[in-house]
């Protein structure tokens, strides 16, 4: 509740020309719900989904899966909650660009961008299944570049310690932590910048 209103609040500070969509997977220590080996981190890991505006500031967090599992396992779910979310702080998804890396390229979620009126900014990935070589689905390259802002938002998150590692076993715990890290990153943006 805290970081809708926060949101409905600020949301001119946003810049919404474009969203960028990554997932992370953090190391779980204790155990818990949400929890799987992930052999590229070698650890149990939780994997969440972020969107985050063109400036990397953070939008939404969907409910984190296990770690063994991919980006894209139950997408059209994971991104119904993202935009559940969106328009519960009244941010408009009609005519937003949406830019992901190549491993979200699935029908599935292209699919569910035209859906709402979003434009899916997503390379080819040639080892998807999905991939066809007659496709001629555009990408902007230019817009492309702006994707590493959510790595930028990673590493903030990554500044909060609770974040790097999750000792959490409760899910919704975690999941209230990264609210709170959401909310001290745009408190951060807000406030008048002291000069000495």
């Amino acid at each position: 509740t805290i970081w809708l209103n926060s949101l409905r609040l600020h949301r001119r500070l946003l810049d919404l020309s474009s969203i960028q969509l990554d997932g992370s997977h953090t190391p779980a220590k204790n155990g818990g719900a949400a929890i799987g080996y992930q052999g590229r981190k070698a650890a149990r890991t939780t994997n969440a989904l972020f969107l985050a505006d063109n400036q990397g500031m953070p939008l939404a967090v969907a409910t984190p899966q296990a770690g063994n599992q991919h980006d894209t396992f139950d997408l059209e779910r994971v991104f119904a909650e993202l935009c559940a979310l969106l328009e519960a702080a009244n941010l408009r998804l009609d005519g937003l660009f949406l830019n992901a890396d190549k491993a979200f390229d699935v029908n599935r979620l292209r699919q569910a961008c035209a859906g709402r009126g979003i434009e899916a900014n997503i390379p080819r990935n040639r080892r998807s299944a999905d991939w066809q070589t007659d496709d001629d689905t555009p990408l902007d390259p230019e817009l492309y570049r702006r994707r590493l802002v959510i790595e930028r938002l990673n590493a903030w998150l990554d500044g909060f310690k609770t974040l790097l590692v999750r000792y959490e076993t409760s899910l919704q715990n975690w999941l209230a932590m990264h609210w709170l890290a959401f909310t001290v990153l745009l408190l951060r943006k807000i406030a008048p910048s002291s000069t000495s």
